[in-house]
C-alpha cells in the first residue's frame, strides 16, 4: 500500500509540473483578430484579457458611435478566436492521468 501511494504521490507531482508548464504556455499566447477590413485591430493574450487596440482615425465618426462599438467587439472577439484555435488540444491520457 505504502509503494502504491508514492507511485500516486509522484504521478500528481508530475501531473502538477506538467499543468504549470502548459499554463505558462498558454500565457505566452497571443490572439489577434480585426474587423472593418483592418480599421479595428485588436490583440488578447492567453488569459483572454485585451492586452492591445488600435483603431483607425477613418472610423470614427461622431454620428456611429454604435457602429465603431460594434467593430471594436467584432475585433476583440475575432482575437479571442485565433488565440483559441492556437491553444493546445490535449487530451487527457497525454498528461499521464
Amino acid at each position: 500500500m505504502g509503494n502504491s501511494l508514492s507511485k500516486m504521490k509522484k504521478q500528481t507531482q508530475k501531473l502538477h509540473s506538467q499543468l504549470e508548464k502548459m499554463q505558462s504556455a498558454m500565457r505566452d499566447l497571443e490572439g489577434e483578430g480585426q474587423s472593418g477590413n483592418g480599421l479595428v485591430v485588436a490583440k488578447v493574450n492567453g488569459e483572454k484579457d485585451l492586452i492591445s487596440l488600435k483603431i483607425n482615425p477613418e472610423c470614427v465618426d461622431k454620428e456611429d458611435i454604435e457602429g465603431l462599438e460594434d467593430l471594436v467587439m467584432s475585433a476583440v472577439q475575432n482575437a479571442q478566436k485565433n488565440l483559441t484555435e492556437k491553444m493546445p488540444n490535449m487530451p487527457i491520457d497525454g498528461l499521464g492521468i
